[in-house]
């Protein structure tokens, strides 16, 4: 399966974590230019404190490590050809998947240019991230956005990667790993 993440922000590279964790083909297209790097966190569970770039590059570094591919640039487009979403970038190269997961910010441009409901510029989305647009996904601060929180945000990205992967499965798939066995 593969999946077609716009945003490496704390919800998107989250998300690629999960679903690259589980084996799957995963771009996460940005250009690394999120809010994260004029945030400085005092608030992220486990973490006592760290600089938002701190903390953006061990997260994409984490995903990397994990199989998510980052691909630096500019999303101009997106569109829907069936069961299969294309990214077209600023340099004229394409990205595709099977399901697509829209970490925009706070102005959804692509997510209200594919069609995705919306309530101003907040997209509606159900407490999986799941839009109006079927194997569409929107997490971060373009459907919380009052509440524009790195934690927040991760968490969002976390709920639809378990909910993709449950969709995919059949059945509800959790992230679990045990301790190593001495």
């Amino acid at each position: 399966m593969r999946i077609l993440i716009i945003g490496d922000g704390p919800g998107g590279l989250s998300a690629a974590l999960f679903l690259s964790k589980a084996g799957h083909d995963v771009v996460v297209v940005g250009k690394d230019e999120t809010a994260m790097h004029w945030a400085y966190l005092y608030n992220y569970l486990g973490i006592p404190s760290i600089s938002g770039s701190d903390f953006q590059a061990a997260a994409r570094a984490h995903a990397e490590g994990h199989g998510a591919r980052l691909v630096a640039g500019t999303v101009d487009a997106v569109a829907a050809d069936g069961d299969v979403f294309t990214a077209t970038l600023d340099d004229g190269s394409t990205h595709t998947g099977d399901y697509l997961l829209l970490s925009e910010g706070k102005k959804p441009k692509l997510a209200l240019a594919l069609g995705c409901a919306a309530e101003g510029s907040r997209l509606e989305v159900d407490r999986d991230g799941r839009t109006s647009i079927d194997k569409v996904y929107a997490v971060g601060r373009s459907v919380r956005p009052g509440r524009s929180q790195a934690i927040i945000s991760a968490g969002d990205g976390a709920a639809a990667a378990l909910d993709i992967l449950s969709r995919e499965a059949g059945k509800d798939v959790a992230d679990w790993d045990s301790p190593p066995k001495d």
